[in-house]
């Protein structure tokens, strides 16, 4: 809920892609490359700017962070932020605690402040100041962390009740991290040692206490509820009080209970979910994946051939459609999912130049249909295209999110390029909210990039509105990303240069572009952003030649239409 829970909740995806790689198939790494030529720096790239083809909104919500604080979200004007992550799964709003589970040693811990709910209350406060949207996750695995009276904590394996364990809390000799001393799994603790049973009902008191100090989402109150937090890994990450996989019928029954509550007391809210972690759980539940990673891959999964052999997401998606029927409201808003490149080093901080190239493609994952993912998921994951395609099928009008996302090497241009690029995408393919897990640094590069879409200029100065046509180019080299600032504002090119040693020479050809004008041109390399001078348009074309691993944005005036 704050800064400090969320570095503790996420100690972070490390340790949670441990859990997961338990639970996936292994399969060789696939590694395609896109040809480059020694001589490419002197070849001119043509990207082609149509303002009047492929014309569609773009969502200022995909510009969100998580866990950002005030002061980072004005300097990015970035409109949302999340409350998320693995802790918020077992939030106690009645003590203001919460649990880390696997993180870091199953501990129930105090957040900042005694009063009811005051962590999150301090953090939309902080949210309202910055004039961004709260997003708030609501716990439903059955279970809320609870600590003593004195605020002291607890902890589901104590070393003096279990027995020796393979590792014990620096600060605390006694509590172990729920492995024998040969690593095995401690089983049948008793998960009421760090924690209460609890229904749906228990977070009614909280959803009336928001709406009650802030207001309901229409008066300017918390605008959104996530559905917890990745169920599929309840079984890994929770497994002090959920060692079992959650099946299909009894995850959708949660959400449904959590989804009606929300709605009951403040109709205005967005209901987002199922907040899955990746691509093992957008097909199998829970309880496939711990079956499978026990039984094996290659045989039949007990939950889905019990429910005709289909994928759980677009099964969620059809009973919520079912429920809209049967209670004649909506209940789930948003279709929203995590996402993360599994491709080695992409999301670390490595740098090395094959890791570079491997980041550069890898973004590819979110949109592209024959792009093959370079990892152990070794299939078209075409991220986008498949969730529009399961709301398609499944429950039309459901918006799309992708709430949690990370392309590491967050303080290096590699980072901040995929970041740039993941921020194009979102905008171009349509999606509809998205939050970086977490928010960068603020002196890092990848904090820039999204700076350089949202306040380029230090004054808000953004990427269009509009998302216009933009072709040319090659994805994994040099690419660029076009809007327009309503319906005849200035136009925006955002130009990615993601060769590592060689400069780029673009040419940009603006159809319907007025001559005898010019372009202001911003460039974010390792030395940051700086305002360059301004590019003439003649004919309607400019040229310009980038830097090696940049981020250039040309701001063409609205008369060229």
């Amino acid at each position: 809920m704050t800064v400090h829970t969320i570095q503790t909740s996420g100690v972070l995806r490390r340790l949670q892609q441990v859990v997961v790689a338990a639970i996936v198939p292994a399969v060789l790494l696939a590694v395609t490359t896109w040809p480059l030529r020694a001589d490419q720096a002197s070849d001119t790239v043509v990207i082609r700017v149509d303002v009047s083809q492929n014309r569609h909104p773009i969502s200022p919500l995909i510009y969100g962070v998580n866990f950002a604080s005030p002061e980072q979200l004005k300097l990015l004007n970035s409109p949302i932020n999340r409350s998320g992550g693995n802790a918020t799964t077992r939030y106690n709003w009645k003590q203001n605690c919460t649990n880390s589970g696997n993180d870091w040693f199953f501990m129930s811990h105090p957040e900042n402040g005694s009063a009811p709910g005051e962590s999150v209350d301090t953090w939309v406060k902080g949210n309202n100041s910055a004039k961004a949207r709260s997003i708030v996750s609501i716990p439903i695995i059955g279970w809320v962390a609870k600590i003593n009276a004195d605020r002291s904590p607890l902890w589901s394996f104590s070393v003096a009740k279990y027995g020796a364990q393979q590792k014990t809390e620096s600060g605390h000799p006694d509590m172990g991290n729920g492995n024998k001393q040969d690593g095995k799994e401690i089983s049948g603790n008793d998960p009421a040692d760090a924690n209460i049973p609890v229904d749906i009902s228990f977070q009614k008191g909280w959803l009336e206490h928001i709406t009650s100090t802030f207001g309901t989402a229409d008066k300017g109150g918390v605008g959104y509820y996530l559905l917890d937090n990745e169920p599929g890994i309840w079984q890994g990450t929770h497994r002090d009080v959920f060692p079992t996989g959650v099946k299909m019928e009894d995850l959708f029954a949660k959400e449904l209970g959590a989804a009606k509550l929300v709605k009951s007391v403040d109709p205005a809210a967005k209901v987002g979910g199922p907040e899955e972690w990746g691509w093992t759980n957008y097909l199998y539940s829970g309880y496939d994946s711990q079956w499978g990673g026990t039984h094996g891959w290659d045989k039949p999964k007990p939950d889905r051939t019990a429910h005709g052999d289909v994928d759980i997401m677009p099964w969620l998606l059809k009973q919520f459609a079912a429920a809209e029927k049967t209670s004649g409201k909506r209940l789930l808003d948003i279709f929203t999912l995590h996402f993360y490149p599994q491709a080695q080093g992409v999301g670390s901080d490595d740098v090395s130049e094959q890791t570079k190239l491997r980041r550069n493609r890898s973004t590819r994952a979110l949109w592209d249909p024959a792009y093959k993912d370079e990892s152990w998921i070794n299939t078209e994951v075409k991220l986008i295209p498949r969730m529009k395609e399961w709301v398609a099928a499944n429950y039309p009008g459901t918006q799309i999110g992708v709430t949690e996302y990370n392309w590491g090497a967050e303080k290096s241009m590699s980072g901040a390029l995929a970041q740039a690029d993941i921020l194009g995408i979102f905008g171009r393919e349509g999606v509809d909210l998205a939050t970086r897990w977490t928010c960068p640094a603020t002196n890092t590069l990848a904090f820039k990039a999204i700076q350089m879409f949202r306040n380029y200029d230090g004054k808000n100065g953004a990427f269009g509105n509009i998302s216009v046509s933009c072709t040319g180019g090659n994805p994994d080299d040099v690419s660029g990303f076009a809007s327009q600032n309503n319906a005849s504002g200035p136009i925006t090119v955002m130009l990615l240069n993601k060769r590592p040693g060689d400069p780029a020479r673009i040419r940009i050809a603006l159809t319907q572009a007025a001559s005898n004008t010019s372009a202001a041109e911003y460039q974010l390399t390792e030395a940051g952003i700086k305002p360059l001078p301004a590019i003439s348009i003649s004919g309607g074309t400019l040229s310009v030649t980038v830097p090696a691993e940049s981020i250039t944005l040309l701001v063409i005036p609205g008369s060229v239409k």
